[in-house]
Formats: structure tokens, sequence, C-alpha cells
């Protein structure tokens, strides 16, 4: 993430509504991909989530759309008059907008559901039994993408909640900004599946994308991670498919991108990691996040990044390098 600034001279962040040192109001304009203060930009309004509390996009005032780009892409939110929900939703606003910017930064194509109906993208933010029993017994919904839809279970954006799903599957991370970088990824795939050289590229460097897919996730809950998965997955759970891979490999190539532009923006790196080639970006990483998994560690926390980046994710990381440069040409 860059660093923002404020008319006077303060910094501003990137979910800021407000600047804590003048109080001007302030918000993203996805236009400049910059937070800026309202009172310089009369062409420029707050998205009408912003009544909510949940959302500090712009958009052009004089737009036909009340919503922000980002919020164009709901097509389910959760239901207000339900308990916490609205603090929930501002948190999976707060995710998604992160996502969408590095979505923007890659210059990846972003088109809504609405506009575009084979291709396009959607959310639904959805309540089951564990977040709204009263309101929603005997249901159970899984965070997943199908049919150009990311559902998001309204779970994971309840800290307790989340980190008890975290012990019980003995993950060693799970975040709410993860679960959308990861099922960003499974849409991605799914407008690359049908491109005949990605998918020979994808069955040299993940396997076959075709494998059944429920039997493979049962064997992998039932048998768990092979022994030496490190080695040749970024994750344990991605080796439980080689399309759960791709979207693990993705998900933590988007995770590389935007911590290393911060990294440069607080100048923990000389060289901004956009000018160099992938192979010194990784390298790049894996000192960054040495350093904050000891700070971490001298927190009394535990490893912000217990990942280890084999030589085989290496060339997992390459694919997806190339593949978003083909995105690019494909536009």
């Amino acid at each position: 993430m860059k660093r923002f600034q404020c008319s006077c001279g303060a910094p501003i962040f990137f979910d800021n509504h407000q600047c804590l040192q003048c109080g001007a109001r302030v918000g993203f304009d996805p236009e400049s991909m910059s937070v800026v203060p309202l009172e310089q930009y009369a062409d420029l309004v707050y998205c009408g989530n912003h009544d909510h509390g949940v959302c500090n996009w712009l958009r052009p005032s004089q737009s036909d759309h009340d919503l922000c780009r980002a919020c164009q892409f709901n097509r389910t939110i959760p239901n207000l008059s339900l308990p916490f929900n609205t603090e929930r939703w501002a948190a999976l606003e707060r995710a998604k907008k992160r996502l969408f910017y590095s979505l923007y930064q890659l210059s990846l194509p972003m088109t809504d559901g609405w506009q575009a109906s084979d291709d396009g993208l959607l959310f639904d933010f959805l309540d089951d039994v564990r977040t709204q029993p009263d309101t929603y017994p005997n249901t159970f919904i899984t965070s997943g993408f199908a049919d150009g839809v990311i559902s998001i279970n309204l779970l994971e954006a309840d800290d307790v909640a989340r980190t008890a799903v975290q012990i019980e599957l003995r993950e060693r991370y799970r975040t709410l900004l993860g679960h959308f970088r990861h099922e960003s990824g499974h849409y991605y795939w799914s407008r690359l599946s049908g491109d005949e050289m990605a998918t020979s590229l994808f069955a040299e460097v993940f396997g076959d994308a075709n494998a059944d897919y429920r039997s493979s996730l049962d064997a992998y809950y039932r048998e768990g991670p092979p022994a030496d998965w490190e080695q040749k997955y970024i994750s344990a759970y991605a080796s439980s498919h080689p399309v759960e891979d791709w979207a693990e490999t993705w998900s933590h190539y988007l995770l590389m991108h935007d911590a290393l532009e911060t990294a440069h923006a607080h100048h923990l790196i000389d060289i901004a990691p956009s000018s160099v080639a992938l192979a010194e970006r990784i390298s790049q990483w894996q000192a960054v996040s040495v350093g904050l998994n000891e700070m971490n560690l001298s927190l009394g926390r535990e490893d912000a990044y217990p990942f280890v980046i084999s030589p085989q994710v290496h060339k997992k990381l390459a694919y997806v390098n190339a593949m978003i440069s083909r995105f690019r040409t494909l536009q």
C-alpha cells in the first residue's frame, strides 16, 4: 500500500474517512488510486454505502450509480437489521477494497457481473446458523467461488469465530483478506480455463485441473497433506487439488505484491518492487518476511508469514506472474 497525505500535511490511510489531524473528509478515488480530501474535488462524492459507515470510496458526483466502482460488485449484502452485521460488513468491505486496490494496480480485468454476465464478478456476503442461529437455523454457508460469484460467510468477519475455525483446521494462517485473495484466484482461473496456452502450462506446473475435485478434497481432509508438502506447495491446503494450489499461489502473489509496495513506501526496501523481475521481488519478500516474523515474535505473537517459498513454489509464482501479463495482452 502506498502512503497518502492530507492537504494539511498529515498522513492519511487507505481506510480513512477523515483526517485525524485537521478533520477534513477524505476518501479513496479509484481513478487516481489515491486517498484525497473531498474539499478539493467538487466532482467527487462518497459512495452510497458511506451512509452505513462501511465504505470510504468516492464516485463521480454526476454518476448515474449511487455506489462506488467496488460496491457495484456486491450482489448480496448482510441483513443490517441483525446483530453485529454492520460491523461484519464493514470488515468485509475493508478486505474487499484492499483486494480491488491490488487488482487495479496489476491492471487485471475487473467487470462486475451486472455488466458482463458471462465473465463478470459479483459478491455475496451471507449469514448462516453460526452467525445468526435464530434467523437462519439449519443452514450452512461455505465461502467459495462458483458461476462468477464469490461467496463469503460473515463468520470470517468475526475474529473470534475465524480463529476458532483456524484452530480446528490446524491452519497457521487465516485472514479475511486472504479469503478474498484466494477466491479471486478461482475467479481469474475461470477466465483462463478456456485459454489453451494457459491450460497447457498449468498442467505442467500444477497438474490436472480437471482431477475430481470432491474426491481430492475428501482425501485431503481425511488424510491430510503429504509429509513433504512444504517442498512443493505454498500451504498445506494447496496440496488438496491443483486448482486450490493455483488459488493459494495466486493469493500469495497478491500478498507479496501488496506487502512489498508497503515496505517500499515505508523505506524498508530501497528498490521499488514494480521495477524489478519476479526473482528479485521474491528475494525482497523473503528478506522482508523474515524481519516481519522476527518483529512479531518480539511482540509475543506468532509468525506473520509462516510460509516457505521453495524452488517449486517459485516456479508456480512465475506462472501466476506470466498469467497476469497474459491478461493484460488479452484485454
